[in-house]
């Protein structure tokens, strides 16, 4: 048997929306109700990827996949575009968004194109991708800066969504260790705030408001250090995440290990801070 297409797929799609014959399920849903789904997948296929799980990874695309087509078919139930206009929609931004490799604007069309390239840098790339979609916002009638950053984004990627945004009008740091002061200087506010949540005569609610806002400008801050070492802060916090779990469970087991009677059958396990403290300590010098 011929292996399916995506075209079965759009197929597949109709028969389990169909009004009369289609799947229960699938006919309640809407673009609003899919948009968790969309999200839990996305993770499903993030954790694929980090895995390694060649077999995980292509699942998780299926999943997603899915999503777009299901969202696609209601858009169509609802005449306002289909799969093809979105493919075609698509394919049309990337050809416009890539002129050292389109140079003539045509998907198809090699003819000379090779003589004509130039080298260009990553950098480059870059530059000029943020420029064309500068161009795009004015077109569509979305001139602002940040018009199109939208504000469902999870705080972190926004965030550096925000500071890319910015630097394309020079509102940036010039090098890595410039936004490592900033952050220093963050934290130095940080800690201020905290004294003053902790002296008497002070307002609990403004001393907790003004922490609540220096502690924001230390995490957006170190947002701005990670991009300015090109490193993906929700990659390195997912690494961190991942380290502490790795290392709370190891102080688990050693405690289990030096005293076995204990967090078994609901007993609570030792809370002494130094031994807590040390085990940490012994966890951690053997990563």
């Amino acid at each position: 048997m011929a292996n399916y297409t995506i075209n079965d797929l759009l197929y597949l799609m109709a028969r389990l929306r169909d009004p009369n014959q289609g799947c229960p399920w699938d006919l309640k849903q809407t673009s609003q109700t899919l948009i968790q789904h969309s999200i839990e997948e996305v993770y499903e296929l993030v954790d694929a990827i980090e895995s390694a799980n060649s077999k995980d990874i292509q699942a998780e695309l299926g999943d997603v996949l899915f999503q777009v087509v299901f969202l696609a078919r209601i858009a169509e139930e609802q005449q306002q575009f289909d799969f093809h206009q979105l493919v075609d929609q698509l394919c049309s931004k990337l050809i416009r968004r890539h002129p050292h490799i389109f140079i003539d604007g045509q998907l198809f069309n090699h003819s000379n194109q090779n003589s004509q390239r130039e080298a260009i840098s990553e950098q480059q790339v870059s530059k000029n991708w943020e420029a064309i979609k500068a161009a795009e916002r004015v077109t569509e009638g979305r001139a602002g800066l940040f018009d199109d950053v939208p504000l469902a984004l999870p705080a972190l990627l926004r965030a550096v969504k925000l500071q890319k945004r910015a630097a394309t009008m020079g509102l940036d740091f010039t090098q890595a260790r410039s936004a490592l002061e900033k952050l220093k200087e963050e934290i130095t506010e940080l800690e201020q705030a905290m004294d003053g949540y902790q002296q008497q005569g002070t307002s609990a609610q403004s001393a907790e408001e003004r922490m609540i806002d220096e502690l924001g400008d230390v995490l957006f801050s170190s947002v701005n250090v990670a991009r300015k070492l090109a490193i993906n802060p929700e990659s390195a916090l997912r690494g961190a995440n991942q380290k502490f779990t790795h290392r709370v469970l190891a102080v688990l087991a050693r405690l289990s290990v030096d005293q076995p009677g204990n967090g078994r059958h609901g007993e609570q396990m030792p809370t002494d801070p130094e031994l807590l403290d040390q085990l940490w300590r012994s966890v951690k010098h053997g990563d």
